[in-house]
């Protein structure tokens, strides 16, 4: 299982050394013949260049890369990688030593005469220097599947944590975020007014909930336009309304609800006690009773998610390394809302949004049917994640020595 989990680094520091055996050896006798004419060390140099790119030559480079690196070996644990490397001499004829200290080999190019000088490539893999944490979290959608999880301790003694969500607006090949705030606080709402209905002929014998509701939800959005700073972002959106059936009687309830959103903790706490205080007044004014109910139990709000700046400075290293830095993107804040931020108000945190767009697929948005995820994002992803993950690890180790 240890082969599972370590960083094969030994194929990119015995490819190298694979490369110069090979073409030492075949090009030996014409370098040797030039240096003692007098060659100079550009000529030497561009001519090695040129050698080790023709294509052949790297496309065997490749394989051989490939081979080592999908058999990572720890330390005197190098039965597979050695292997590899003899297979690869004895094919060009070059005679070694073997074994040396176990799994080593000491190879010879040349006549064999003094002086003698050595060329080294380490073979063994590094382990990863701490521990990878796979958190499959249930019920994102609403149901704040990040707080239980956290709750019930399955993310306790974390030092850090990073997330990717699909995003169809941006092209497939790029990822996006920002340090700080990203996405918004959200919490849902729903209000019950109670009048007293009767004939629709006779409205002063009733007291008109319908009339209290559209009061109330008309003064809900002088939150926004008149109580906060035009600087600040927040929502208060009414998105659903229940009355009566029949078009001839005034009904004794009404029903609505919506969702409120800010940047700020604070802010979607001030939301949500005005939404209440509202609600319940102008049912007041129209001598109705309100009830205001944010289900934070069933539907528990979201807090805004912050990314570390630290953390969100990293990924955006490692996905320009991956992607190029012009396909990193820095995105701007959206009112939409991620129980990830749970984890964010716990420990180091940083959400990127990895691109989908494909315009041969034609696809829609989130959160409709017609939304068609671009499969080629799928190699990227796992790699930014395991780069992501492997690389902070190693950056841990470093600043511990």
């Amino acid at each position: 299982m240890k082969h599972l989990i370590v960083v094969s680094i030994m194929a990119l520091r015995l490819l190298p050394l694979i490369m110069i055996v090979s073409t030492v050896f075949t090009s030996y006798a014409t370098w040797a013949t030039e240096i003692q004419s007098g060659t100079d060390l550009s000529s030497l140099t561009r001519e090695l260049l040129e050698s080790a790119r023709q294509p052949e030559f790297v496309d065997w480079l490749k394989r051989t890369r490939r081979r080592i690196h999908q058999y990572p070996e720890l330390a005197f644990e190098e039965y597979k990688t050695s292997q590899v490397i003899r297979s690869e001499l004895d094919s060009l004829g070059i005679d070694y030593t073997w074994p040396v200290v176990k799994t080593g080999l000491v190879a010879s190019v040349g006549s064999g005469l003094q002086p003698w000088f050595g060329l080294r490539a380490d073979m063994d893999a590094l382990p990863i220097q701490g521990t990878v944490k796979l958190v499959f979290q249930p019920g994102e959608e609403g149901h704040a599947g990040a707080y239980h999880m956290i709750q019930e301790g399955a993310l306790d003694n974390f030092q850090g944590i990073f997330g990717l969500h699909v995003a169809p607006e941006i092209p497939t090949g790029t990822i996006g975020s920002r340090p700080g705030p990203l996405l918004a606080g959200a919490g849902r709402f729903l209000a019950i007014i109670k009048g007293k209905g009767g004939h629709a002929a006779k409205p002063q014998a009733t007291r008109d909930p319908v009339l209290a509701a559209s009061f109330a939800i008309l003064a809900l959005q002088q939150i926004i336009s008149r109580e906060t700073d035009p600087i600040e972002s927040r929502v208060v959106s009414v998105t659903s309304i229940e009355a009566g059936q029949a078009d001839n009687v005034i009904p004794e309830t009404v029903r609505f609800g919506g969702t409120f959103r800010s940047m700020t903790t604070e802010g979607l706490s001030y939301l949500q006690q005005r939404i209440k205080e509202v609600t319940e007044i102008q049912a007041a004014v129209h001598q109705c009773s309100a009830t205001v109910d944010f289900m934070e139990e069933k539907m528990r709000p979201y807090p805004a998610t912050v990314n570390d700046e630290g953390l969100y400075e990293h990924a955006k290293e490692v996905g320009a390394s991956l992607l190029g830095g012009p396909n990193v993107c820095l995105l701007p804040m959206t009112m939409g809302a991620e129980d990830f931020s749970f984890y964010s108000q716990k420990m180091a945190a940083a959400f990127f949004l990895i691109g989908a767009k494909n315009e041969t697929l034609k696809s829609g948005n989130l959160h409709t049917p017609y939304l068609v995820i671009d499969e080629d994002i799928l190699p990227i992803g796992a790699a930014l994640h395991t780069a992501v993950a492997i690389s902070y690890l190693d950056k841990q180790v470093v600043e511990t020595k």
